[in-house]
């Protein structure tokens, strides 16, 4: 039977559409998050210092607190003798005063105590005998051995900017302040089904004619990457009322809904069909390779997307037109030049004039290596690095010339 594509459109066109149908269905929204949960999630405000830090004067070594002019002139040979009058470890603070012939012993990250100004390191010190005597081996200046109050971060100053992503030195920065939660931007929440009588779930036994289901880890992967909340809604069978009981149960818990299978225009397909009673078709085809039975449409103001089964093309689909929205709305926008490089290609590529084509690229040697398989050879995922971009005019491409590859 013929394939009929109902609204095929171009690229450019097919992005316009993708593009505007985001921009009318999803704008950023916040939420918070506790600092526990916050790796990887992209904050929605300014956050400011709330207090200094160190929010004291401490101590940056084992040793005596001190005055430092009580240390001028000290040698081993000619020791300065200072009196230890207290004990401060890290935790607690001393209530005594500094005066001048007068010591307290410190730990590292101890408050300073008053009247002192530097710190005499352990190792250039000798506590006499059973007294509480300390001999000075060496001269400080001032501040020695002291990190000031705000030194680190000044109170009011800003800690990270709108739009940062939290890894983890910079969640470990948000926890010197005693933050215990904050506001990130709202994940979109994306339901994945797998469509087709072929497909077989992980624990089933493997049949004649039947395959696993690879598109489901593979679309949830993306979508993680992406910055989305991936829901795994299982396998449908190419059965029109299954298929459309899922779709409205999926709408209930989800932003959007992801099908792979069941785009094309042929006998056992039927996601077009369902779309269509519940919503709109926008797109039924897209006029480039290897991602042509593509289909997106709207239901009850959230979008449907139909990648085509065959898992490269279902990926090159969602990298190419999917990616960069989910992306935005989830705060983890990036520009296109961090995932744009150029390469010197290792092999010739032969492309059919007349169609814009998308083909995958392995990196090594620092050379472009076109994978020239079709979109069914699953395999080739394995060691695809990025893509690149084929226009419609251009029927070779020879070894040596640089291309642009768009990093995955």
């Amino acid at each position: 039977m013929g394939t009929e594509f109902l609204k095929i459109v171009g690229v450019d066109e097919a992005k316009e559409i993708i593009e505007n149908l985001f921009r009318e269905s999803y704008e950023m929204k916040s939420e918070n998050v506790s600092i526990a949960n916050s790796y990887n999630r992209v904050i929605s405000k300014n956050m400011d210092a709330i207090f200094d830090l160190p929010p004291f004067d401490k101590a940056l070594k084992d040793g005596y607190a001190m005055k430092a002019e009580d240390s001028f002139g000290a040698t081993e040979e000619n020791p300065k003798i200072l009196k230890c009058v207290d004990s401060v470890k890290a935790g607690s603070f001393s209530k005594k005063t500094i005066k001048n012939g007068e010591c307290i012993e410190i730990s590292t990250g101890a408050p300073i105590p008053n009247g002192s100004d530097a710190v005499m390191m352990v190792e250039f010190s000798e506590k006499l005998d059973e007294s509480n005597d300390i001999a000075i081996l060496k001269s400080v200046p001032p501040t020695e051995d002291i990190a000031k109050k705000g030194s680190d971060i000044e109170k009011g100053k800003l800690l990270l900017k709108k739009g940062t992503i939290l890894n983890p030195m910079k969640i470990g920065l948000l926890s010197t302040q005693g933050i215990a939660d904050l506001s990130v931007f709202k994940k979109l929440i994306v339901s994945i089904i797998s469509t087709g009588n072929e497909i077989l779930s992980t624990n089933e036994k493997i049949e004649y004619g039947k395959i696993y289901d690879v598109n489901t880890n593979l679309i949830k992967g993306a979508v993680l990457s992406s910055g989305g909340i991936p829901i795994i809604k299982g396998i449908v069978k190419d059965d029109y009322n299954q298929l459309k009981a899922k779709i409205i149960d999926s709408l209930k818990s989800s932003d959007i809904v992801i099908c792979s299978g069941g785009t094309s225009a042929g006998v056992g397909d039927v996601l077009r069909n369902v779309i269509e009673e519940l919503g709109e078709v926008l797109i039924h085809g897209i006029a480039f390779k290897p991602g042509k039975p593509t289909l997106i449409g709207k239901i009850d103001g959230k979008i449907i997307i139909g990648l085509p089964g065959n898992p490269v093309s279902a990926i090159i689909v969602y990298n190419v037109f999917i990616d960069q929205y989910i992306r935005l709305i989830s705060g983890l926008s990036e520009k296109e030049s961090n995932k744009r490089k150029k390469f010197k290609l290792a092999k010739r590529i032969h492309s059919a004039k007349g169609r814009m084509e998308y083909l995958l690229i392995e990196i090594k040697n620092n050379e472009a290596y076109p994978i020239l398989k079709d979109s069914g050879a699953i395999a080739s995922l394995s060691y695809a690095d990025a893509y690149i971009k084929i226009p419609k005019s251009t029927e070779i491409i020879d070894v040596g010339e640089t291309v642009e590859i768009i990093l995955l």
